[in-house]
């Protein structure tokens, strides 16, 4: 699945589908969108591949201190994916730059402690106060596929 940014000098494509896909109400993802919620889907750093361009990254601050790189067009400043904790082997591809982002449905809501009163989540969509558990939620390929990049949890 191939995405980009908004003036185009930004091309990338998925090699393989995400491991899984949050749409994450908190209030950092709410500020830096400038909407309701960022949808992300979870992949491999590896099983993106760059196909024009070269996405430059921009340190942000957050509410818990922790660090985020969001990589973004250097030209149109589109947010394509960010890297929570500084870890390299895997990235959170912001949904909305895919050229078919409509396919993509979330796994899972999460911080609904601070969503907006008028979005609604779909009664067959899990949700939560902050976070999940990972093996409850993630599938078993998806969960082998992020042990083997070796995390520290």
């Amino acid at each position: 699945m191939d995405g980009g940014c908004f003036c185009g000098q930004v091309r990338y494509r998925l090699l393989e589908k995400p491991m899984f896909v949050n749409c994450c109400h908190c209030s950092d993802c709410q500020c830096q969108t400038g909407g309701a919620f960022a949808i992300n889907a979870i992949i491999e750093t590896a099983n993106v591949e760059i196909l024009d361009g070269t996405p430059v990254p921009q340190a942000m601050p957050t509410s818990s201190g922790r660090p985020h790189i969001v990589w973004r067009c250097e030209t149109c400043q589109t947010a394509l994916w960010s890297d929570y904790g500084a870890r390299e082997v895997m990235i959170f591809v912001r949904v909305q730059t895919l050229d078919k982002r409509h396919t993509i449905k979330p796994d899972a809501h999460i911080f609904i402690r601070s969503k907006v009163p008028w979005v609604t989540i779909p009664d067959d969509q899990p949700a939560f106060e902050i976070f999940y558990d990972l093996p409850t939620q993630w599938s078993a390929e998806s969960l082998a596929r992020r042990e083997a990049l070796n995390l520290v949890r």
